[in-house]
């Protein structure tokens, strides 16, 4: 398989040192590209109520380019999963990476909420041949074992870039404007697609004789969902994006209605939502690739689904700041843990494709979300959050009965069978 060889061409002993570090330099660039997608990702949830003064619209109308965003990064997914297996990663992470550059950048250009609604469905199609394929990149280089680590340096890098864009949004659009803040994103993705240049060789580029059929493609989502393991996996995935953006999307709008916030206290507020991550991802990738995910799946459901409830009560800002930040760990212990566990289903040969269905299922989960959330919005906040605490801390107590094999690979005859 030309992966193998790939993984065995970076893993001789002459040049072993060579390429850890040269590895180590292109996941650093790559964790830089991911936390700016996300930044510019998490920015709009806050400044919705801004806006919706801005344009003229309602809270409502312009929260749809929060799931028409998340919908096109969800389909396009499918797609750049396939033909990276087939044409390599770094030729879409290429192309992506100037697309979202552009998108982003003209988003900026924006003088009502239609042109604004487009920029963002384009900048999704960007920004979803990113992330997904340096998960595959993961998977291709480093063996099942050693790849929480890595994972966890993407995804503090992702939840660095949820912390900076949920509390810059809000800070920073008072003194700078929210076209500033689209403009600065693009500047800083093209300078990152610059310095990635010289590490293009390192990517596997040998093209495939001849494109997938119908039948092959249907037959490697197959693959994965065939069995019980990746059923369970993609339904969480799922379940969990629908949960954390229906929350997390209207969390400003709670804060302006339930506290009266300005835009400064709301960005402070949302910053808990972020900052765990960036401080545990890497140690709470240690713990996987040691323990495994039985338990922290679990703790991670039934945590998130407990700061959603208590939001319900009659809380101060304070407590509300912390319930975000439980909030924010609840993601760190599930999402993270899930990229893992895809990245041992399927074969070699279409990491891409699985690591692509991953992709399309979560965010299909948080456009959902955020949609659904805000039509269960009509009866009140009480009621949403009433609604989707429940589920989810159903989903926390079911998942001790369905991740229990999640054990490391080595200890567990299940996931190797």
């Amino acid at each position: 398989m030309k992966k193998q060889a790939n993984v065995q061409r970076h893993t001789e002993p002459a040049d072993q040192n060579l390429r850890l570090k040269s590895h180590g330099n292109l996941f650093y660039l790559l964790a830089v590209a991911a936390g700016l997608i996300f930044l510019q990702g998490y920015m709009i949830a806050p400044l919705i109520p801004r806006l919706s003064e801005i344009f003229g619209v309602s809270v409502q109308e312009i929260g749809f380019i929060v799931p028409i965003y998340m919908l096109s990064y969800a389909v396009m997914a499918l797609f750049y999963g396939i033909l990276s297996d087939r044409f390599g990663r770094w030729a879409i992470i290429r192309v992506a990476l100037i697309i979202f550059v552009i998108c982003t950048g003209l988003t900026a250009t924006s003088q009502n909420l239609s042109q604004l609604a487009t920029w963002r469905l384009l900048t999704g199609i960007g920004a979803s041949g990113i992330i997904p394929m340096t998960f595959a990149l993961i998977g291709d280089l480093f063996p099942f074992e050693r790849r929480g680590a890595m994972l966890g340096l993407i995804f503090a890098a992702m939840e660095g870039g949820m912390a900076a864009g949920s509390a810059g949004g809000a800070i920073l659009e008072p003194f700078i404007g929210w076209r500033t803040l689209f403009i600065g994103t693009a500047i800083a993705a093209g300078l990152v697609l610059w310095r990635l240049q010289p590490y293009g060789a390192l990517f596997d580029e040998a093209p495939q004789e001849s494109p997938p059929s119908i039948q092959q493609i249907f037959r490697g989502y197959w693959q994965v969902l065939r069995s019980f393991r990746g059923q369970r996996t993609y339904a969480y995935v799922l379940w969990n994006g629908i949960y954390h953006a229906g929350v997390f999307t209207w969390l400003g709008l709670y804060l302006s209605e339930r506290f009266t916030m300005s835009p400064l206290n709301i960005g402070l507020t949302i910053l808990g939502y972020g900052v765990p991550g960036l401080l545990l991802s890497a140690w709470i990738g240690k713990a996987v690739d040691r323990w495994g995910r039985r338990w922290l799946v679990p703790a991670g459901l039934v945590m998130a689904a407990l700061s959603g409830l208590v939001m319900i009560l009659p809380i101060t800002p304070w407590m509300t700041t912390v319930a975000v930040v439980i909030l924010s760990i609840g993601y760190d212990l599930t999402q993270p843990l899930f990229v893992g566990i895809v990245t041992d289903l399927g074969d070699d040969d279409n990491l891409g494709q699985t690591m692509g269905l991953k992709v399309f299922t979560l965010f299909t989960g948080f456009g959902i979300g955020s949609l659904l959330f805000g039509k269960l919005l009509t009866w009140g906040f009480a009621w949403a959050l009433g609604i989707f605490g429940g589920f989810q801390l159903l989903a926390g107590i079911f998942a001790l009965r369905f991740f229990w094999w999640e054990v490391p690979w080595r200890r567990s005859p299940q996931l190797r069978s």
